[in-house]
């Protein structure tokens, strides 16, 4: 049920592919902007609301927080004669050095998983019975 070319919430997520659940909460976080509500009491969106999703999109599959995105959305709003790229670019490295924490912490379990498979290989492999090695099984 369109409005004045308006969508409701449940057209733009037809559109987006995002869930209803996720358009609410970035309405209510203040990243999408809607206009009003339908008679029904439906939330309705404008074209912009396509361009916001599709950003929201493209920066959480790059890694960045609904937080950040906060935070970068804040300094559009506040500073419009400010330059966002300095800001962006200093996100996308934040979540850099918290990807190469975690490949950091991923590598550390593959060492882990190497060692106990050198360690108990036998075991692993079928070769070794527990209960031949148990005195108490004589």
């Amino acid at each position: 049920m369109a409005v004045d070319g308006l969508m409701t919430i449940g057209q733009l997520a037809n559109r987006t592919g995002e869930s209803i659940r996720a358009l609410r909460r970035y309405t209510d976080l203040g990243l999408i902007y809607t206009p009003g509500r339908s008679p029904g009491n439906y939330r309705l969106y404008d074209q912009s609301a396509l361009w916001c999703v599709q950003v929201i999109g493209s920066l959480r599959r790059m890694g960045l927080t609904i937080t950040e995105i906060r935070r970068l959305a804040a300094v559009y709003l506040e500073k419009p004669d400010e330059p966002i790229g300095p800001h962006l670019d200093q996100l996308l490295r934040d979540v850099e050095r918290r990807l190469d924490d975690r490949i950091g912490e991923l590598d550390a379990i593959r060492s882990r998983l190497h060692e106990f498979r050198r360690h108990h290989g036998d075991e692993l492999a079928g070769r070794h019975d527990p209960a031949s090695s148990d005195p108490t099984r004589a």
